[in-house]
């Protein structure tokens, strides 16, 4: 039943994942793509609309995912697989926490303890680092690395975008005024100069 299928496998992704939401993005990918959920081009588009809507980043995956999935079924049908992928995710986190408020305290200088939170971080950056390269590869060579990329204004564009909110990162502009500006800059090239996405 893909309820529980839904359930299972964003539970396993809530449960494995440390770093919040951008580290759980390789495990949510693999999944999606091991079970052709859905494609590639969704999976970015997913990302895109997760990112850019209230919210923790992880849930709002976890929703979309779940309903694009059991919504071919009907709306009820979307709306359970949304519910079904959300508190799939969000429960290890819920109970860990839990667990972790009642003892941490008490275990928070231990060796081991502080051992473990130290080696977690390295491994955040590095799930991190390893969803921004393959979205950049979807996005950006989708077709394998080849100079003929670099003929064609997407890459550009990606660049020219990324230039642009480093810029204003640096500048301390405040995050609301980043996704404005991303929002129109994307609306405008879209109207402008449609790309086909692959």
């Amino acid at each position: 039943m893909i309820y529980l299928t839904l359930f299972w496998t964003f539970f396993k992704i809530g449960l494995f994942t440390f770093g919040g939401g951008y580290a759980m993005i390789p495990l949510i990918q693999d999944a999606v793509f091991t079970n052709n959920w859905i494609t590639g081009e969704e999976f970015i588009n997913f990302i895109a609309v997760s990112e850019s809507t209230p919210g923790p980043f992880a849930i709002n995956m976890a929703t979309y995912v779940g309903s694009q999935v059991a919504g071919a079924d009907g709306v009820f049908a979307g709306i359970l697989g949304a519910g079904c992928a959300t508190l799939g995710v969000v429960t290890p986190s819920f109970v860990i926490i839990l667990l972790v408020a009642k003892c941490f305290d008490k275990f928070r200088n231990h060796k081991i303890v502080a051992g473990c939170m130290k080696g977690l971080k390295p491994a955040v950056v590095g799930l991190i680092a390893a969803a921004m390269l393959s979205i950049g590869k979807t996005v950006l060579f989708p077709n394998g690395f080849s100079w003929e990329v670099f003929t064609n204004a997407p890459i550009y564009l990606s660049l020219a975008i990324f230039a642009i909110m480093t810029v204003l990162a640096f500048k301390k502009t405040h995050p609301i005024v980043i996704v404005c500006i991303s929002a129109v800059i994307g609306i405008t090239v879209g109207l402008l100069l449609p790309l086909p996405i692959v």
